[in-house]
């Protein structure tokens, strides 16, 4: 069995590593993997056309400057497909450029082509499914409520599980020693969690430190640790320099074996946190941390957005549990005073959110059965016309 993969960042890496887990472990004998992928999925046998870092580009501005060099690639990849001629096409996020390596090859033969990570048509640009249909014959989805729009434009779409239940846990032992090397004895904790994007972090950093400094003065014993992405260090090290409460940052750059533990056992270890949206709130839930969500963008963004936005909450948790537990305080309303009296009125009562963040990580398949191997399962099961 021939398989064609094509992974474009670290997120599609490790879904794509998980899936050739899954086929190795319920798929045929004559496995054969090519495309494009990461370290992961090199590490499952991967050998990739080119590396993947040329094609992980985010932004419009970042696309239009490497629009020709993009554009070759995508050419190269859809060629390489063709000539392979592989049973099945699988296409793993980052849709500006997997999606056009799809049409194209559709346009040239038949080959059975996988989406892995559907596009977010409930929330916004519910057109993107129909365009999708022409080329894509089925959808692997990570949430629950994603299947019936995928459907409606014509494709065939498995939930599968989102890979956050399987990401592993800090256990007491890891709190315990991660509060005694920073020095937190019992103090309550807070992460601080502005984003790991430079834009990001620049608009949320003023904003979030203001919410420490009302929280200092209604919470003294309050301690602040900001766990930071490793593109963002050095920058959230100087944002975060004046702020009050002598916050703590997790610099991944200082201890790169140890950053992942580290991260795991701050949200372990802390009492709540202020998070920029986006899947940690996933990683919060998944840790049992209650949350407040904050975001804000530039003006021309929130009027765009605003106008497509096609859902009333943005915070996956509430998404998934159906419920609206997790404050959020989005575009205009992204306020320093508001955000602290929400994170204070958490912090008074945390087991508001347990059931809401329990019920979202059993929706998306903690305790059943891994998610690379329900995606196998399904590609499978729709190669054999299931």
């Amino acid at each position: 069995m021939r398989v064609f993969v094509i992974a474009g960042e670290p997120s599609g890496d490790k879904l794509g590593a998980a899936l050739m887990q899954g086929l190795y472990e319920i798929g045929p004998e004559d496995l054969r993997f090519r495309g494009i992928g990461g370290p992961l999925m090199a590490e499952e046998g991967l050998t990739s056309l080119f590396s993947m870092d040329e094609i992980s580009v985010m932004g419009i501005s970042e696309i239009l400057s490497q629009y020709r060099a993009l554009k070759r690639r995508i050419q190269e990849t859809a060629e390489a497909v063709i000539a392979e001629k592989p049973d099945v096409l699988i296409t793993i996020d980052l849709p500006e450029f997997s999606l056009r390596v799809a049409r194209l090859v559709k346009a040239a033969c038949d080959v059975r082509v996988v989406h892995y990570v559907a596009p977010t048509v409930w929330a916004w640009r519910p057109g993107r499914a129909a365009k999708m249909a022409s080329h894509v014959d089925q959808v692997l989805a990570l949430f629950p409520f994603e299947p019936p729009y995928m459907e409606a434009a014509g494709m065939r779409c498995d939930f599968v599980g989102h890979p956050v239940v399987t990401d592993p846990l800090a256990d007491m032992a890891d709190v315990a020693r991660f509060r005694l090397s920073h020095g937190l004895g019992e103090a309550p904790v807070m992460l601080m969690l502005p984003g790991s994007r430079r834009s990001e972090v620049l608009r949320l950093a003023p904003v979030f430190g203001e919410v420490v400094r009302l929280l200092v003065q209604e919470r003294p014993d309050l301690r602040f640790v900001l766990p930071a992405a490793v593109p963002v260090a050095g920058l959230v090290q100087e944002l975060v320099a004046n702020w009050p409460g002598q916050p703590i940052v997790l610099d991944p750059r200082d201890s790169e074996t140890n950053a992942a533990r580290e991260k795991r056992s701050a949200f372990a270890a802390a009492d709540l946190a202020l998070a920029a949206s986006g899947t940690v709130s996933l990683e919060l839930a998944a840790a049992g941390t209650p949350m407040v969500i904050a975001y804000d963008m530039n003006w021309i963004s929130r009027q765009i957005i605003g106008r497509l936005l096609k859902v009333d909450t943005v915070t996956l948790v509430n998404l998934v549990s159906e419920t609206r537990a997790v404050p959020e305080f989005i575009g205009k309303d992204c306020l320093p005073g508001p955000i602290a009296q929400a994170l204070l009125g958490v912090l008074d009562a945390p087991q508001d959110q347990a059931r809401a963040m329990s019920l979202t990580m059993e929706r998306l398949g903690l305790g059943g059965e891994a998610p690379g191997i329900r995606a196998a399962r399904a590609v499978l099961d729709g190669m054999a016309g299931g």
